[in-house]
């Protein structure tokens, strides 16, 4: 079988795991970006080449039209806690 097919098949009986209430599960808090933004003292503006987007994309967001999932939600979570180290690294 290939790795592809090895990871598929690791990633679906975890999931059933999960589905069943077994085995270790890492949940997070779901994060509303506009309260990051606001929290950081950021405009829509400043924030969207921070999270590496586009405007109207970033506006998306605190609109409700496009959900955060993923790496972005990670970015956020340290937008969140550290602001000024995301700022100096990713606008240097």
């Amino acid at each position: 079988m290939t790795t592809f097919g090895d990871d598929l098949i690791q990633a679906m009986t975890e999931a059933l795991a999960h589905a069943k209430g077994e085995g270790p599960a890492l949940l997070h808090a779901a994060i509303t970006p506009r309260e990051v933004r606001e929290q950081a003292k950021l405009t829509q503006a400043q924030m969207a080449p921070l999270m590496g987007m586009s405007l109207s994309g970033y506006r998306k967001w605190e609109q409700g039209q496009r959900r955060v999932s993923g790496p972005a939600a990670t970015l956020l979570r340290l937008i969140q806690k550290e602001p000024d180290l995301v700022k100096r690294a990713l606008l240097s």
